[in-house]
Parts: structure tokens; C-alpha cells; sequence
């Protein structure tokens, strides 16, 4: 028997446009990935919407469709890009710059790419402190700031005949914020908009422009953006769907691997000391300790949430969790990641674990970059208004309802992700009790 979703889902006809706060180097990669897949140079290696299938029905019914081919996602072909940035550098300079892809291939692309140059950004230096650069906006106030991103917005749906938007912000991690009165309410944040309140950021004005113009919105940054009160009710307000954030890709992939298996075991963990050297733009940002503070703060809430120490204290309510991140030129985007993980069996015998993970940050990221945009289009063309819970799969930091405590486990995770799907197309949800074998 299937499952009654109620949903009606638009079709992905025309062209969706990919605004992008922030053309650095996940952006570019993402960028041009997607343009060498286009042109048969490439594989999209890590994206589940291009590669990934989906179980239907039981095991027996050999039903076993590929995502992109079971739910109704935008084609590759009929995606449109654009963005921001505070240099003015277009896509194929920034591509070369960051130094993540050949040149041999973006020189196969470079005509495209040289084509998207960065609109001006708007740019706050004390929410950003260890870069800068000359392509940015002026005015009066943010609230004029805010309303020259929805020009930008008008002007790059016209001119590029696009029939709908997506933004993501790909952009440098912001300093550390808590909400503050003028996150608390729609009413109190457009005040604040007008008064230039120094507690609303860059990332919020691009969150309310393109939600004002019911733009879905991703956070691919650990900064405080949509997950605020004020944004949300306008989320609300307008139909539109939000997720974020904090894009999962190295360090944090890797703990949700690995501690949901020791949970599963009931294996203890004492200690896990990780620290990451990179030597990118975001590295760059993060020697700020204003930024890092922003992102330490997602990366240790991870293990907390899945392991659970207030319900299994013998195991882990001592567990002490150390994140650091050094800036180091020489590595460029190719990060490295170092973890000590002190764990405990049978009787509490000590063992360790050591890993060494040698990964491409915007590489891992790209792929996550396109699946999101896809699945928020999806989402959008569905009527899902506010947080997409569903697509916790892709952030350190996953959106939820207030009061509602986030789901870490990737595993669980892409278990929702994909009932999400099926529950939107009428399937029967996958349970995996398998009684019905042996009836």
C-alpha cells in the first residue's frame, strides 16, 4: 500500500538560476564541475542526485530507480550561475586562483566560465576581519543594501530568462554571533534593516533579499543567517524553504561516520582531539578567532548530539573534544585532518583510533553545493515552506524546529532524506523491520 503524500509538485521546466554569496573556491569548483559534467569531461563523483538510487517497495521488487530519474530535479543542462563577491574576479580567474582545478580542464571551460563575473557584494569588514577587496556595494543603509540584492536578483532572473532561484552562500565564515533582539521578529529585523543595526551581517541581507522575493535560501556557513526567528517567519511569511548549515564535508563527515558506530556498539569514548591544517581563503578567515569561534562551535556539537552522554554517562560523560584549525599557505585547498580518538571496550580496556585524512575541501564540497540546490528547487516546486529538516544530511549544523534537538547520524539522516523523497512521490516508507519475509 503507498504512502498518501499530498503533494503536488511543480515541473522543473525552464531554466533554475544558482546565486551564489561568496565566488570563491567551493563556488568555482562547483561552477565548473558542473559545466565539465555538462560537456562529458567528467564524473559527478559525491553528488546522490546524479549517482544515487533509491530503494522502492521491498527487497524482492528489484525496484531500484536512480534519484534524478524517481523524483522531478532540474536537468544540469537548463542550471544558470551567478553570484557575489568582493573581488572582481570572474569565474575563471577565481578557479585559477584557488588553485583546486587542473588547468588543462578550465582551460577547456574557461570561455563559459569567463562569462560570469561577480556582481558587488555586500561586505562587512567586522564580520570578516582577515580579508577585503574593492567589488563592493555602498548605501545609505543595510536596508538599502538589501534592496540593491534584490535588484541584482530581478536582473540577473530577467537577463538570464531563468523561470526560477535558488541562492546558497559559499562565502567566508562570518564572526561569531548569538541572536540578539533585532533576530527576534520580522518587524524588529526590518527596524533593524533601517536603522543599520551592527548586529545584522552581510549573510543575513542576502537570506532576507532572497527570501523577500521567495528565493529558497541554503547556508553552506556556520555564521547565524536563517536560523533566527526574524528569518524564518519570513520563510514563513512567503512559502519558501531554507536549510543549513555548515556544509559537512572532512573532518566533521568523518565523526559522523565513525561515532555513530561506536554508539552502536556501545564502545566508550574518552577523548578526540582533532585539529586541520588548510591553506585556502576559508583558512585564511578562520586564523580570526571571531570566525572560528563560529565554526568550532558546529564542529563540537556534533559528537554531543550523537553520542548522547546524559543517556549513556558510563560511556561518554567524560569525553573530552578538542577542534583546532591552522592556517598553513603551502597546502592550499588540499586540507589535512588529524584525529586522536581515545576509545574504551570490555571492562574499559583502552584503545585508539589515528586518522589522517588527506582531503580537497571544495572537492567534498562541490557535489554538496549541487545536490542542495536541486533538492531545495524540489522542495520549493513542492510547496515545503521553512526548514527542510530532510537535508540535515549535508551540514554540521543541521536546521530544526525550535526546541527540537538536530539529527547527526548520517546514517539516520540519509534514512529521511530518502523517505522524504519516496513520502513525496507516494511510496511506501522504508522501515528495514523485514518481517514481511518470514511471514
Amino acid at each position: 500500500m503507498s504512502t498518501p503524500s499530498n503533494v503536488t509538485i511543480a515541473p522543473a521546466s525552464g531554466r533554475l538560476g544558482i546565486l551564489i554569496p561568496g565566488m570563491g573556491a567551493v563556488a568555482t569548483t562547483f561552477i565548473a564541475g558542473v559545466e565539465a559534467v555538462r560537456r562529458g569531461l567528467g564524473v559527478p563523483v559525491g553528488s546522490l542526485t546524479q549517482l544515487g538510487t533509491i530503494r522502492l517497495g521491498k527487497r524482492t521488487d528489484n525496484r531500484t530507480p536512480k534519484i534524478k530519474d524517481f523524483v522531478p530535479l532540474a536537468p544540469l543542462e537548463c542550471l544558470s550561475f551567478g553570484g557575489w563577491d568582493i573581488y572582481e574576479d570572474n569565474a575563471y580567474e577565481a578557479a585559477v586562483n584557488a588553485r583546486v582545478l587542473d588547468a588543462a580542464l578550465l582551460a577547456q571551460l574557461k570561455d563559459t566560465l569567463s562569462a560570469i563575473k561577480p556582481m558587488k557584494a555586500v561586505f562587512d569588514h567586522e564580520y570578516v576581519k582577515r580579508i577585503d577587496g574593492p567589488n563592493k556595494k555602498s548605501g545609505a543603509d543595510k536596508m538599502e543594501l538589501a534592496e540593491a540584492l534584490m535588484d541584482d536578483i530581478r536582473e540577473f532572473k530577467k537577463t538570464n530568462g531563468c523561470s526560477r532561484l535558488v541562492m546558497i552562500w559559499c562565502g567566508s565564515t562570518e564572526t561569531f554571533k548569538k541572536p540578539t533582539a533585532v533576530h527576534q521578529s520580522l518587524a524588529s529585523f526590518e527596524e533593524g534593516l533601517r536603522n543599520s543595526d551592527p548586529d545584522i551581517a552581510p549573510s543575513q541581507m542576502y537570506a532576507y533579499a532572497a527570501l523577500k522575493l521567495g528565493v529558497p535560501f541554503a547556508n553552506g556557513a556556520p555564521n547565524l543567517t536563517t536560523d533566527t526567528p526574524a528569518l524564518q517567519e519570513l520563510a514563513r511569511q512567503n512559502n519558501v524553504a531554507i536549510c543549513g548549515k555548515d556544509f559537512k564535508t572532512g573532518q566533521t563527515y568523518m565523526k559522523t561516520l565513525l561515532a555513530p558506530g561506536f554508539k552502536a556498539r556501545m564502545l566508550g569514548v574518552s577523548g578526540w582531539f582533532s585539529t586541520n591544517i588548510l591553506g585556502n581563503r576559508d583558512g585564511e578567515v578562520l586564523e580570526d578567532p571571531g570566525s572560528f569561534k563560529t565554526k568550532e562551535e558546529t564542529k563540537l556539537s556534533v559528537l554531543e548530539q550523537i553520542l548522547q552522554p546524559d543517556l549513556y554517562p558510563e560511556l561518554y560523560k567524560d569525553l573530552y573534544h578538542a577542534v583546532r584549525i591552522n592556517y598553513y599557505p603551502p597546502r592550499g585547498d588540499s586540507k589535512e585532518g588529524w584525529d586522536n580518538i581515545d576509545i574504551f571496550g570490555w571492562l574499559g580496556y583502552p584503545m585508539q583510533i589515528k586518522i589522517d585524512f588527506l582531503c580537497r575541501d571544495s572537492i567534498l564540497a562541490a557535489p554538496l553545493v549541487l545536490d542542495l540546490v536541486l533538492f531545495l528547487d524540489l522542495a520549493q516546486r513542492a510547496g515545503m515552506k521553512g526548514i527542510q529538516e530532510w537535508l540535515s544530511f549535508y551540514f554540521k549544523g543541521p536546521m530544526t524546529a525550535p526546541g527540537l534537538y538536530p539529527e547527526h547520524d548520517i546514517f539516520i539522516q540519509l534514512m529521511k532524506l530518502k523517505n522524504t523523497l519516496r513520502w513525496m512521490q507516494g511510496e511506501d516508507l522504508i522501515t528495514h523491520l523485514g518481517l514481511e519475509y518470514y511471514d
